[in-house]
């Protein structure tokens, strides 16, 4: 039995194919929601964070200024469910629970810091362009 072809200019690859593949351009691609999780305002910030060292909740609560308890709880959800974080709890009162890259999450976790390294380095160069578009408003 053949599979189904989702889009036969993909070099007839099968359905199960392409989603293991990824078709990042279609709305049934299951790599944007993993791109989503990693590329968050508040994803960027934890992977890079958990680059340095293993944190705590409270730690990374502190480090990454702004995020609410809420949104943090949401962020690490995400990327311990996408196999980039690994949550180590403690059994112990109170509750200790750390949070860690894995071997996945390290991998992605440079891809991500390269791109915040760009973004401050080139800051100055982006800063300039906005300014410049401002005044010919």
């Amino acid at each position: 039995m053949k599979k189904q072809i989702l889009n036969p200019a993909t070099s007839g690859l099968t359905l199960s194919e392409q989603m293991q593949r990824g078709q990042l351009f279609s709305d049934r691609c299951p790599s944007r929601q993993v791109l989503n999780h990693v590329t968050s305002r508040w994803g960027v910030l934890v992977l890079i964070a958990l680059l340095e060292r293993t944190h705590r909740f409270s730690e990374l609560r502190r480090k990454i200024t702004g995020v609410s308890e809420r949104m943090l709880a949401q962020t690490l959800q995400s990327l311990e469910a996408d196999g980039f974080v690994l949550r180590t709890a403690y059994p112990v009162v109170p509750p200790h629970v750390e949070y860690s890259l894995t071997p996945m999450g390290q991998e992605v976790a440079d891809k991500v810091q390269a791109l915040a390294d760009w973004v401050e380095i080139n800051l100055h160069r982006v800063l300039q362009v906005q300014a410049e578009q401002e005044d010919s408003a």
